[in-house]
């Protein structure tokens, strides 16, 4: 177990809404992209603007879009008959940016268009500074690590209306800053190794009899001397080289110390995952099929697959990355987008991950994903100060 008291008063607020968020900025800018015959396609204003509907009218309705629909809709900014308009989405279809279901005349987009309108159309919102207050203050309401990351993922879910997952920090690339070791009784130590970070793990030990602390303090100079400024990764993998020459020591504590590499500078997996959400993803349109709801919950069930999602995600601080459909490699994730990023504890990262259907609001998601984990980011770092 590893973790840290946050110096913070706690507060409470209400829920957010994600239709709150306001602040929204286009650009115009033209952008090239490949389609999947390899070639290189412009598309002109007009079909772009139409694609930005069909998009966006695809993700607030979750109904295929027709020429009809946009036609009525957006008519004081568009100015074109349905006929021209279905002429476009013909055009658009040809180029694979968008299919049309079964025989209904409305289309969709496919995860070509969802990509082109992600890097060419896409308009970014930002959160109110009401919205960023209350967000600190649900966060400000946990003061352990694994609380926080827990509520940071139950809020995220909340709002989002889809999966979120935030994983423990890399205990294991934080760099070392010192070892204690207490009796705790008879038979029993606790290990206490701190990391650079502020981070903290204990790690409760049997022993076979009674350990003078003298010797203990004197066990915890000689290895915070042999480990200073090494990574925890690099110290499970060289330790027994480091340590060789007090191996027998007279405590046993050395060679208990070899034998327990793993247990002690290995955080455990369990805790790794902070799941919110799932209360509210299974209420999406997209799942109201009973077989697509027995996929999201198999999903859900599946560690190992989340894991390996977001490892796969090498987001870096600051960044955000978004995987659509069939840019996901793993074949139970096509149906899905991913969103990523990554929060910091000094040298240490965690990442926040968002799961759901392809239909999702990227423009109000990606700046929330965003913003919560520069605020976890900060936050941390504040308590440390």
């Amino acid at each position: 177990m590893y973790g840290r008291i946050l110096s913070k008063s706690i507060r409470i607020s209400g829920s957010l809404t994600s239709g709150a968020i306001i602040g929204i900025f286009y650009h115009e800018s033209r952008r090239r992209i490949r389609v999947n015959d390899g070639k290189s396609v412009d598309l002109n204003d007009r079909e772009r603007t139409i694609l930005r509907y069909v998009v966006q009218d695809f993700i607030e309705t979750a109904t295929p879009v027709g020429s009809r629909f946009i036609s009525k809709k957006h008519e004081g900014e568009l100015g074109l008959s349905s006929a021209s308009i279905r002429n476009v989405l013909s055009d658009l279809e040809g180029l694979g940016y968008i299919d049309h279901p079964h025989t209904s005349a409305g289309r969709v987009p496919t995860d070509l268009g969802y990509r082109f309108y992600l890097d060419s159309l896409m308009a970014t919102a930002r959160l109110s500074e009401t919205e960023k207050q209350s967000i600190r203050e649900n966060l400000d309401s946990a003061e352990e690590v694994e609380e926080f990351l827990q509520e940071s993922s139950r809020l995220l879910g909340r709002i989002s209306r889809q999966l979120c997952v935030v994983t423990s920090p890399q205990f294991n690339t934080g760099v070392f800053e010192k070892l204690e070791v207490v009796q705790i009784s008879g038979n029993r130590i606790m290990v206490i190794i701190s990391i650079k970070s502020g981070l903290v793990r204990t790690i409760m030990m049997e022993v076979a009899s009674e350990i003078p602390r003298e010797k203990l303090e004197e066990l915890s100079r000689f290895l915070n001397e042999r480990l200073s400024g090494l990574t925890l990764q690099q110290i499970r993998e060289s330790f027994v080289d480091r340590v060789k020459d007090a191996q027998g020591e007279q405590t046993g504590l050395i060679r208990l110390f070899i034998d327990s590499v793993d247990k002690l500078f290995v955080p455990p997996r369990t805790d790794r995952l902070h799941i919110g959400g799932t209360e509210t993803i299974v209420q999406q349109p997209e799942f109201m099929n009973p077989k697509d709801f027995r996929s999201v919950i198999e999903l859900l069930s599946s560690e190992e697959i989340i894991i390996h999602v977001l490892q796969k995600h090498e987001a870096g601080l600051g960044d955000v990355t978004v995987t659509v459909g069939r840019e996901n490699d793993d074949e139970k994730l096509q149906p899905y987008s991913v969103i990523t990023t990554r929060y910091g504890l000094g040298e240490v990262t965690g990442m926040i991950g968002m799961l759901g259907p392809k239909r999702m609001p990227y423009d109000r998601i990606i700046p929330l994903v965003d913003y919560v984990a520069k605020t976890i980011s900060e936050m941390f770092s504040s308590s440390t100060r």
